[in-house]
């Protein structure tokens, strides 16, 4: 109905926090632009009482047909209608218990479990709170009027206009009128909260529940320095007169943007200072900063379809990080960015079955464990390619031209390229079509002939397969003469080979010069590795081209175009290494390998790894200091557990001694009571699962019931892992009981164990919310399912047969499970569709 679009909704809602129920109207201004004699809406789980047509001060009933099965409801008009009118609608709803519509969320205080109502409405779940035209592109204003009962406090999108007490014991708040806006941006809650608000920004507050308002001034004080520097950087000014931050319990995002009310998992925002640790520190952060950054990255600027979401996810992403760094530098956040976003989005890219940034034609993007690291990680990487392709000015002024462009409209990607082609006059537009517009990413080859270096690129893939894909590549080379003198070399790669001429001085070079650039690099001949090892060795190279070639080199082994004893010799250049990014990608490379092999192969990777990761610990100790660096400390937690896995003797009666005391009431530095508890679990006797059960249900902290759950699922044996899946299911809330799960994914004793458990318990994890089911089969079968790949292929063919909506977390996890396999030496079968 592209003739057809809303101009406002006026709401008026009635919650009910003792049955679930809410009572409601919704009257929607709509304009035709030509002749219509009928209104589609979406509603969904609504029951709806009556629809009156308004017009002209008349008031007439129309007929409607609410067709549950699609979700939909088609109202017949009174005769052929064109300009404005109204449509009245009163109806009723539950106030569900699925973390998405108008839903209920616990909480237990002083021993009574109570309850918030809360919405989540993206993608398409506003309409189960109210019959609308659900759509990004459908932006309309909105007024909401919420009666309460008059001991709760109500939020929404703006602040209350009027508030006016009612005889029958309840209040009716009427908030302001907001701008033009999308349905899935739609906001209202109401429950016992209280809010603190900034003092330096009145615009700022938290609002939350009663017992964690102490934890709230951290996240609030964070929120207004990124405020500020979005203002600053993008130019506009934030167009609502508040901003609310509000932690929710029961969540199964971890954030979400709702303008002027944006809401968060409680371990996102609020800081505990004996539980959070400095990870945990940074992480508020970098949401606090990735939503806010949404108040102009989706929300004043919508795309007009789904499948541009990764104009909104991408710049918030890039900006969560470029936040944080603005305000910590000496946190080294991008360095990080590269190896949460960029890894991360390159292991999913180089699956057979990935996807395009930008889906083709009309197919809706929805966000899942497939897709995600695809439109946030691969597309915040993108960014950064394009920003150290044009330059930091240019870039800020790319992105205030489409911001100013488009405000309170919809934009689609070209308009982007439009913008940064214009203020960087490079190249852009053709550019940027083979990185948004074709899925995966190049393999750029790299062989000396002479004075020549030739450069070749093809699709790099994990597994095999024909394709002549070309991208249009930013390349950067430094070179490096025998006194150690760089130079330079920048082009642009468009074709499948290219030749590029070098001095005769130079003795080595490497390619992506600061891994801005989202390809992987291979070097042909021995001599080059030798060469690119010594600027390893004496530390010529960045730690960030450091990290970039041994993670390349990974990147091959895992596609067995290399081998596992070249990447092991290769570290040896890095036995001196200090430097946090190559140490963690390191850690990280050979924590997963010995997971996934056996034999020889795993002995090599165990005594190589043991050696290594002791050897880190004994240079940054095993207990967090005062002149520690924020990715020291970092780094610290997580290689307690990885040697610890090895099987590191020092470590683990380090880790033992701390979890003792831990048992005993002696607080552990937060730093480390992750790994801390990991350990106890792996390596402890069996009262580590009760006691890690009991201190889940005792904690006031979000930060720490994580860590026990992630720990229980690190139980060494399997007559204490499986009855604590059992507590998992039966006493764990909804939103958490992925966490041991995936985690016991990953445990290396028992991670074999978890596909028989997985049937046993199908029923039970059907009852997930999607988007936690799908981090089930996504974080068990690639590991589980080694060995047994046919048999597990077998069962899903069936299975998506009734659960469509897995198809791309089952086919995600399949092609991960047979990449895996390939890294653990089983026969290499390829798996189907």
């Amino acid at each position: 109905m592209d003739h057809m679009k809303p101009i406002h909704y006026d709401i008026h809602i009635h919650p009910d926090l003792n049955d679930f129920r809410f009572k409601a109207s919704v009257q929607i201004l709509l304009e035709a632009r030509q002749p219509v004699d009928r209104v589609t809406l979406d509603a969904e789980d609504l029951d709806i009482d009556t629809c009156t047509l308004v017009r002209d001060g008349a008031a007439v009933s129309c007929r409607f047909d609410h067709d549950r099965t699609r979700h939909a409801m088609d109202i017949e008009l009174p005769g052929q209608l064109s300009g404005r009118f109204s449509l009245t609608i009163d109806y009723t709803g539950n106030i569900n218990d699925r973390m998405s519509g108008f839903y209920r969320s616990r909480y237990v205080e002083n021993g009574e479990t109570r309850f918030i109502g809360v919405t989540q409405f993206q993608e398409n779940f506003a309409r189960m709170a109210l019959p609308c035209m659900d759509h990004p592109g459908r932006k309309a204003s909105f007024r909401v009027t919420m009666t309460v009962d008059e001991k709760y406090e109500a939020i929404s999108n703006t602040s209350p206009e009027e508030i006016k007490a009612l005889d029958d014991g309840t209040k009716r708040i009427r908030f302001g009128k907001t701008p033009v806006m999308s349905t899935y941006l739609l906001f209202f809650a109401v429950g016992d909260f209280v809010s603190l608000t900034d003092e330096t920004d009145k615009r700022l507050r938290v609002v939350t529940l009663p017992d964690l308002i102490s934890y709230a001034d951290t996240g609030l004080a964070y929120g207004r320095n990124s405020l500020h520097f979005c203002e600053d950087y993008y130019d506009i000014a934030y167009p609502l007169d508040k901003m609310d931050l509000i932690p929710i319990p029961d969540f199964a995002y971890g954030a979400m943007e709702n303008w002027g009310a944006i809401t968060f998992r409680e371990n996102l925002l609020l800081y505990f200072p004996d539980a959070t640790s400095k990870a945990g520190l940074e992480r508020i952060f970098e949401v606090v900063a990735h939503e806010i950054a949404h108040q102009w990255f989706g929300n004043l600027v919508t795309p007009s379809d789904w499948k541009y979401l990764w104009l909104n996810e991408s710049f918030a992403t890039y900006f969560g990080y470029g936040v944080v760094d603005h305000h910590h530098p000496q946190w080294g956040v991008w360095d990080q960015f590269l190896h949460n976003n960029t890894h991360t989005a390159m292991g999913r890219d180089a699956l057979r079955e990935t996807i395009a940034i930008e889906l083709p034609g009309a197919e809706k993007m929805a966000i899942n464990s497939s897709t995600a690291p695809i439109i946030y990680n691969k597309g915040g990487s993108i960014l950064r390619q394009v920003e150290g392709y044009i330059g930091q000015t240019n870039f800020k002024n790319g992105v205030r031209m489409y911001l100013k462009n488009h405000a309170y409209g919809n934009a689609e990607s070209h308009h982007l390229w439009e913008a940064f082609e214009a203020a960087s006059q490079q190249p852009i537009i053709a550019m940027m079509k083979s990185w948004i517009d074709q899925p995966g990413h190049p393999l750029v080859t790299v062989e000396r002939r002479g004075n020549e270096l030739v450069l070749t690129q093809r699709r790099f893939t994990f597994l095999p397969l024909d394709n002549d894909q070309q991208w249009l590549i930013p390349i950067t080379i430094t070179t490096f003469d025998d006194q150690d003198r760089s130079a330079q070399v920048k082009l642009l790669f468009s074709e499948k080979q290219t030749i590029v001429p070098l001095e005769d001085t130079v003795r080595a070079y490497k390619i992506n010069e600061g891994q801005t650039g989202f390809y992987r690099v291979r070097y042909k001949g021995a001599t080059d590795a030798e060469a690119l090892g010594d600027l390893v060795s004496r530390k010529i190279l960045s730690p960030v081209d450091r990290y970039g070639l041994q993670n390349d080199l990974y990147a091959l082994v895992r596609a067995g175009e290399s081998t596992m004893a070249r990447y092991l010799e290769f570290l040896h250049y890095f036995t001196a290494e200090d430097a946090v990014l190559p140490l963690t990608s390191i850690a990280d490379n050979l924590f997963r390998s010995f997971i996934l092999t056996a034999g020889a192969q795993r002995d090599a990777i165990q005594a190589f790894g043991c050696d290594f990761l002791e050897r880190i610990l004994s240079d940054i100790g095993y207990l967090p200091g005062e002149d520690d660096s924020h990715t020291t400390t970092i780094l610290r937690d997580q290689i307690i557990w990885q040697a610890a896995v090895f099987g590191a003797t020092s470590t683990t009666t380090f880790a033992l001694d701390q979890f003792a005391a831990l048992q005993k009431a002696t607080p552990v530095h937060p730093d480390i009571s992750r790994s801390v508890m990991q350990v106890g679990a792996f390596a402890g006797d069996h009262s580590s699962r009760s006691w890690l059960e009991s201190r889940f249900g005792t904690t006031g902290s979000e930060h720490d019931r994580i860590n026990c759950l992630t720990a229980l699922g690190c139980l060494s044996s399997w007559d204490d892992l499986e009855p604590a899946l059992e507590f998992t299911l039966k006493n764990v809330p909804p939103r958490n009981q992925f966490i041991p799960i995936v985690s016991a994914g990953m445990n290396p004793l028992n991670a074999h164990r978890m596909w028989d458990w997985y049937l046993r318990n199908l029923s039970r994890l059907e009852a997930f919310h999607p988007l936690l089911y799908e981090r089930v089969i996504t974080g068990i079968i690639p590991t589980a399912g080694i060995g047994r790949r046919q048999e597990i292929g077998a069962f899903f063919n069936g299975y998506l047969d009734k659960k469509p909506e897995l198809t791309d977390a089952v086919h995600l996890a399949l092609e991960q499970l047979a990449v895996n396999e390939l890294l653990g030496g089983q026969p290499h079968i390829l798996p189907s569709r």
